[in-house]
């Protein structure tokens, strides 16, 4: 499976965002989309069971439960890949971020008189 399609699934998504913050337990994860997506147990087994087998995630035995963690590789793959288009979006935010700097600058001058 194609990195762009694991991710293009929106309860996937989300399970890297929440593993993104650190090693969670498979029912922790459970508990969470569960919640925010109403699928069941197994269902959200499976999706962890996609991110493990299209290596996004690593998981590892803790007496009986399953903790789950980012596995940065693919997540390289992909920052590789749109490496290429960054230029569509670089310029304008590097023009921002000059544009903060001097209002931040500009704020802290004492005013003329």
């Amino acid at each position: 499976m194609h990195a762009f399609d694991v991710l293009g699934d929106p309860v996937r998504r989300r399970i890297l965002e929440l593993l993104a913050d650190g090693e969670l337990s498979s029912g922790q994860v459970t508990a969470v989309i569960r919640e925010e997506f109403g699928i069941s147990q197994p269902g959200v087994s499976q999706h962890l069971r996609v991110l493990r087998d299209n290596g996004f995630t690593t998981v590892r035995a803790d007496g009986t439960r399953r903790l789950y963690a980012v596995d940065p590789t693919p997540l390289r793959e992909i920052d590789g890949w749109l490496d290429r288009y960054r230029r569509f979006w670089r310029p304008p935010l590097d023009a921002l971020a000059t544009e903060i700097a001097r209002g931040k600058h500009q704020k802290h001058r004492p005013p003329i008189e």
